[in-house]
């Protein structure tokens, strides 16, 4: 019995005394203490160089139109691109090493769980040895009395450790689950500097060849490059012209308008035009569904097709929607009878998953979603009453619910994760998410891009 105990009590001292050892991740001492201020002083000059040289492109851009204003704006978006390539470098390196210290951490952390748990295993099992005893056995198994009630006194002792022991295990759980939320983040700051390098490199490469013709033209004569610019202003003007397709029965706009609007609700937000463009377009190609609806029941939330007049069941679910989608269009003079909403997914009331239709407008708020944001809405945009139907409207609303979900300006992970979730589907990655940034990087490189400085 004695040696029972003896055992117990120092599985038990070895595993409290791993578990409050200092867990040290230094590498190289003072040596690596001056690497990481040495990067974080390069970071710095970096991002110095970079306010300083994006304000020599703005200033260009604001310049008139001529050769030599031209040849400096390419000059400067590739030191630009290269400055960022370099400051997206020194932040990787960083990154590396906190990634690996966090993950050491977590491995360390999980390692005292493991034994932890092993231990409370091996002393429950020796606690019931000593349970199901019964006071006379526990005391003729012992040599000498005295040692009996030493024994007592250490099975007691046990217990608490055994206590503290478990708060131990339970503060490790947690502290372990902080660590990988922080290293989940350090890896997809990681993700997107790699993401902003490569499109850096593209960037270069495409300011390095128009800077190339450019310096072939200034060769010759001013009147090459008046009709280079020529041909500029007037693809530029057809990209303004040509129609944005919106979602939610409303009428196309040109992508002028839809450029602005994106580019105001960035000054609310910060959530970069191409993106929330390429989240607009992505919904009104979401297929025949979308504003093909009416309500005809705010009852039952039954409806029936725009176009068709075919019955639908759970055009829009009663009475969550149905209530505020009565409100908002009696306040903004519409017969809700007559306003387009998206049709129901699926045939039947019984439809699995995403059932409802009822979203209105360009961006496909549902009504009850549109209530809790109208307030945001209107104080970004400075007005008292916000319309679902309206483009500006929609834009700015898009725009702030994207940044509750996540996306920021400069982030492919954010921007990914919060499109899937936009859509409903949720994940770090998904196939609508995918198509989404596809879209925006085309909507940069071949709509906005040739806008610049004309």
């Amino acid at each position: 019995m004695n040696k029972i105990l003896k055992v117990v009590i120092l599985a038990l001292f070895v595993f409290i005394i791993s578990t409050n050892s200092n867990i040290s991740f230094a590498q190289s001492g003072e040596s690596q203490s001056e690497r990481e201020a040495r990067l974080r002083a390069e970071l710095a000059q970096v991002e110095s160089e970079q306010v300083e040289t994006e304000k020599i492109l703005l200033n260009a851009q604001n310049q008139s139109a001529s050769l030599q204003r031209d040849i400096l704006i390419l000059n400067t978006k590739i030191k630009v691109a290269q400055l960022n390539i370099k400051a997206k470098n020194l932040q990787i390196e960083t990154l590396g090493k906190d990634i690996n210290k966090k993950q050491d951490k977590i491995n360390d952390l999980e390692g005292h769980i493991a034994r932890g748990v092993e231990t409370l295993g091996q002393i429950m099992r020796k606690t019931n040895e000593i349970d199901s005893l019964t006071f006379v056995e526990f005391i003729l198994s012992s040599d000498n009395i005295s040692e009996v009630f030493i024994d007592i006194d250490n099975f007691e002792s046990m217990q608490d450790s055994l206590r503290s022991t478990f708060e131990k295990i339970r503060d490790d759980k947690s502290q372990t689950e902080t660590e990988k939320s922080n290293l989940s983040k350090r890896k997809d700051q990681e993700i997107d500097a790699k993401i902003v390098i490569e499109s850096e490199k593209k960037n270069i490469e495409i300011n390095e060849k128009e800077k190339k013709g450019l310096l072939t033209i200034s060769k010759g004569n001013e009147k090459s490059y008046e009709r280079e610019l020529a041909l500029k202003k007037s693809k530029a003007a057809q990209i303004r012209a040509a129609l944005f397709e919106l979602a939610g029965g409303s009428k196309a706009i040109p992508f002028g308008d839809a450029l602005k609007y994106a580019q105001q609700a960035q000054k609310a937000t910060g959530i970069r035009p191409a993106f929330l463009l390429a989240i607009i377009k992505q919904e009104s190609n979401l297929g025949a569904n979308v504003g093909s609806c009416f309500v005809s029941d705010l009852t039952t939330g039954n409806g029936v097709g725009k176009n068709t007049g075919t019955s639908f069941e759970q055009v829009m679910k009663a009475p969550r929607d149905t209530a505020p989608f009565k409100t908002i269009t009696l306040s903004l003079g519409r017969d809700w009878t007559q306003t387009p909403v998206s049709c129901p997914i699926g045939s039947t009331k019984y439809y699995v998953g995403r059932g409802f239709g009822g979203a209105m407008g360009p961006a496909q708020f549902i009504p009850s979603t549109w209530e809790l944001f109208k307030g945001r809405i209107a104080s970004s945009l400075g007005i008292s009453l916000p319309d679902p139907w309206n483009p500006e409207h929609a834009f700015v609303a898009s725009s702030l619910y994207l940044t509750d979900l996540g996306a920021y300006a400069g982030s492919y992970t954010g921007e990914i994760k919060a499109a899937c979730k936009y859509f409903g589907s949720g994940g770090a990655s998904c196939s609508y998410g995918k198509e989404v940034l596809v879209k925006a990087t085309d909507i940069q490189k071949n709509m906005i891009d040739p806008l610049q400085g004309l």
